[in-house]
């Protein structure tokens, strides 16, 4: 544990003049005394309020076809590996999808994820949420983000015609740690699949799931990782071990080392979209506020197969931090 007192100011200061931490910043900040964590969010909040003042965007995931998946991720419970108790179901339809925009409306979410267990979208599937890209776009203010997998020739050019915003494809952890959590696919095809996004004019999302064995300098090549991917969207998920998957007897991340990691990805990608995504509930607990001082979005309602907190509370959470809900604006 480094013990010794930072001047966590100068670390916005090079973040808000376009200077880059170091490894060896980057790793002080993750091995700093808990003492620090305030010191350390109101330098990041330096950073956020200069990019996105109070404001916090919400987003919101639907489950748009569950389990049935052939991959063998670790941290998954809908993967081929999970024993866990998950509903499971192929591709919503149209009018169900739909319906999941209205309440993405209500829950005041801007960003409508559409969200899909497996390798990537058979042509038909693909063809069932373009159906309802299309209906949405026409008569709702939302931003839709899609996370179907890994895409084949000409499907990106697809959702970017159909009026898909943002495509979300994760790294998920360091290229060093892939193999220990993933075998069915390889950390360069996640890479390509967001470079082909960019091509076709979406906006990147890739994020993270820290908790997964990973070593802090690990971390912090993660942030550098996305920093280099130029992610416009960057969810920093925190692992909920679930029961029946490999990595159901990992441990929660201490909140306090999660507020550092918030602070950590604030820092090296200072303009981008810091989410504090999966697991917050379980990891940060009771800190949850803490995070928006790093972090400017979160998601709203449930996950995929596990529970979000209820919608109100986030609402109240927001307000009494005297933020406000950045609401769509297309």
């Amino acid at each position: 544990m480094n013990t010794k007192r930072t001047d966590w100011t100068e670390y916005a200061r090079k973040s808000l003049a376009g200077e880059c931490l170091s490894i060896e910043e980057g790793l002080a900040l993750l091995e700093a005394d808990n003492r620090e964590v305030l010191s350390i969010l109101q330098a990041a909040f330096m950073v956020r309020e200069h990019y996105y003042g109070k404001k916090t965007k919400l987003n919101m995931i639907i489950n748009a076809k569950s389990g049935l998946c052939p991959e063998d991720c670790g941290y998954c419970s809908q993967s081929i590996v999970s024993a866990a108790p998950i509903m499971k179901y192929s591709m919503l339809d149209k009018e169900t999808l739909v319906a999941g925009a209205r309440e993405s409306l209500a829950r005041k979410a801007g960003t409508y994820c559409i969200v899909a267990s497996g390798k990537g979208p058979t042509d038909k599937e693909l063809d069932q949420v373009l159906e309802a890209v299309r209906e949405i776009r026409k008569t709702m203010p939302l931003k839709i983000c899609a996370c179907l997998g890994i895409l084949k020739e000409g499907q990106a050019e697809r959702l970017a015609e159909a009026g898909v915003h943002r495509y979300n494809h994760n790294l998920n952890t360091s290229k060093s740690n892939y193999p220990s959590i993933t075998t069915t696919h390889t950390y360069d095809q996640r890479i390509d699949t967001v470079e082909m996004v960019k091509t076709h004019g979406m906006s990147p999302c890739s994020g993270v799931i820290i908790g997964m064995g990973e070593t802090d300098h690990e971390i912090v090549e993660m942030a550098f990782a996305l920093r280099e991917l130029n992610a416009d969207s960057i969810p920093v998920n925190f692992l909920n071990a679930i029961p029946g998957t490999p990595l159901a007897s990992a441990g929660r991340t201490p909140a306090m080392k999660a507020l550092k990691v918030l602070a950590l990805f604030r820092f090296i990608c200072p303009s981008k979209e810091i989410r504090v995504a999966g697991g917050r509930e379980v990891n940060l607990r009771t800190l949850q506020p803490l995070s928006l001082y790093a972090a400017n979005s979160l998601f709203v309602g449930d996950y995929l197969t596990t529970a979000g907190q209820e919608v109100t509370v986030d609402h109240h959470m927001i307000e009494d931090l005297g933020f406000e809900i950045e609401l769509c604006a297309l």
